[in-house]
């Protein structure tokens, strides 16, 4: 039994890493916008707030109906009621990372949570 799991995400529009990594305390997904091609739904969550990072490329993102432009090396965070949607800019496509996690749900991290050996 090993303490870690590897994998290669796909080159694929979108790729959850939720089951491939048995994740159980977040779910992460890799995502990519074509110039001019959106999320065909709006969204919103009842527990878990979003973290999203920009990997490359610009679009927006449409939170409770304010838009926000995203770029290269952006990150946002969006609280689980903010109806949100998300667009690539009409000339360049967008590439983000999706982290999702229960709201409230951080107790310790980095040193507070840390074993010093």
């Amino acid at each position: 039994m090993t303490n870690y799991k590897k994998v290669s995400a796909e080159n694929t529009p979108r790729v959850e890493l939720h089951e491939k990594l048995n994740l159980t305390g977040a779910e992460i997904s890799v995502n990519t916008l074509t110039a001019g091609e959106g999320v065909p739904f709006v969204h919103s969550h009842k527990q878990n707030e979003e973290i999203y990072y920009i990997i490359s490329g610009s679009g927006k993102a449409v939170i409770d109906n304010e838009e926000v432009t995203l770029t290269t090396g952006d990150w946002i965070r969006i609280s689980p009621k903010g109806e949100r949607q998300f667009f690539a800019s009409n000339d360049e496509s967008i590439s983000y990372i999706c982290i999702q996690v229960k709201e409230n749900s951080l107790k310790n991290f980095t040193a507070t949570d840390a074993i010093i050996k």
